[in-house]
């Protein structure tokens, strides 16, 4: 049983976000305006309610209700190229396979209200951190090694940000995580379970003066148990899985240096050396071992301000893959390269919209995987995988 294990990383599936999206599960896509410049900058800038995604002590830089709401299309193509496959008993053939990854649409809503008379504000969020869907075809020849996924995940965020001084402003919040998945992998494993998770963050949002900011986060992730039905070939039925989440901390700056011109940044720790394996309740071993390590992204920005009804922003990320090595074609992770642009049209003094797009370019990576059903016949599938994606983002901003 322990060779067969080898075959349950398709499990990581269940909860890793967009193959092409952020490393590791991490999901990038909570507002229009952040994908337009890279999420550079976006704990801090506060240019609407979308902020509190990223650090809910930067609501206290609001002075009147704001709603933010849109969505974010996804893209993406995910192959496998140069690829060979060796089965138990023939010969190796080709196993090249295009566009397993699907397309996905992603909604998010923001509402930040500040309390009238006094240095509070509070905020309703709902968005999602993770999501994937990965699917390769009935018919692929490395069927063991294949197979369908599909994850959905929604958070709703309710937080609080105090003005403590002229300067700073400190905030936390409740996090809900609601994630319902299914993954089929050629009768060796069947999973369908759902669960919800709660968490917390706390944020830091400290102006120098009305052009200069800087803001920092933290944001505690906790394991998700999913309740559901879970079928191992060789292991049995169990009823739930245990998935940890990583915590994150972003230290974001907002520099306006012109009247017209602004530079932004952020930086993102992800602690993925948390996700140490999966694991369920009702089996004596783990699931599945990993060995990732602590990663994240910096990403740089610039905001230019033609005039008082246009803002153009642009942004560049540099996401770390949090895996050393990739040993896997269930789980084609890579450092990815983003380059993204956008802008803002003002409607009127109260509403605006806004309009991102990126372009996410994935590392090619060779990976390798093999597989023992039973004793003293293996298979095994090789190749590099290359991913790359379009993100295209609108929404719409109100102030009451």
């Amino acid at each position: 049983m322990r060779h067969l294990r080898r075959a349950y990383p398709v499990i990581m599936l269940a909860c890793i976000g967009s193959q092409v999206q952020a490393a590791g599960f991490q999901l990038n896509a909570q507002s229009a305006t952040g994908l337009g410049r890279a999420y550079a900058g976006d704990g801090i800038i506060a240019d609407n309610a979308s902020v509190m995604a990223k650090n809910s002590a930067a609501m206290a830089l609001f002075d009147q209700p704001s709603l933010s709401v849109g969505a974010i299309g996804v893209i993406t193509d995910v192959s496998l190229t140069d690829a060979s496959y060796t089965p138990m008993v023939d010969d190796t053939v080709d196993a090249n396979v295009d566009d397993i990854a699907n397309a996905a649409f992603i909604p998010n809503f923001y509402y930040v209200h500040p309390i009238a008379d006094s240095d509070l504000t509070l905020g309703l969020a709902m968005y999602s951190n993770f999501g994937t869907s990965v699917e390769f075809p009935d018919d692929y020849v490395a069927s063991e090694f294949g197979g369908e996924t599909s994850l959905t995940s929604i958070n709703i965020g309710l937080s609080a940000a105090y003005q403590l001084t002229d300067k700073l402003s400190l905030g936390a919040g409740l996090d809900v995580i609601y994630g319902e998945g299914q993954i089929s992998r050629d009768n060796l494993l069947e999973v369908e379970a759902d669960g919800v998770a709660y968490g917390f963050n706390l944020g830091l949002a400290y102006e120098f003066n009305d052009n200069n900011r800087i803001g920092l986060s933290y944001r505690y992730s906790p394991d998700l148990e999913a309740s559901g039905d879970v079928d191992m070939t060789g292991e049995g039925s169990a009823d739930s899985i245990n998935i940890p989440l990583p915590d994150m901390i972003e230290l974001s700056g907002y520099h306006r240096v012109m009247p017209k011109l602004a530079f932004h940044y952020s930086v993102q720790y992800v602690q993925w050396s948390e996700f140490d394996s999966l694991t369920s309740s009702d089996f004596d071993s783990n699931i599945k071992d990993y060995a990732w390590t602590d990663a994240g992204h910096i990403s740089v920005g610039t905001t230019y301000y033609p005039s008082e009804s246009w803002e153009l922003r642009a942004g560049y990320m540099y996401d770390h893959a949090p895996t050393d090595s990739l040993e896997s074609v269930s789980i084609p992770d890579s450092n990815r390269h983003w380059l993204s642009v956008g802008t803002t049209y003002k409607l009127s003094q109260s509403q605006s919209i806004d309009l991102g797009v990126s372009y996410i370019l994935g590392e090619d990576t060779a990976v390798e995987e093999s597989l023992t059903t039973i004793p003293g016949t293996e298979s095994s599938i090789n190749g590099v995988v290359e991913s790359s994606a379009w993100l295209f983002g609108l929404q719409y901003n109100h102030s009451f």
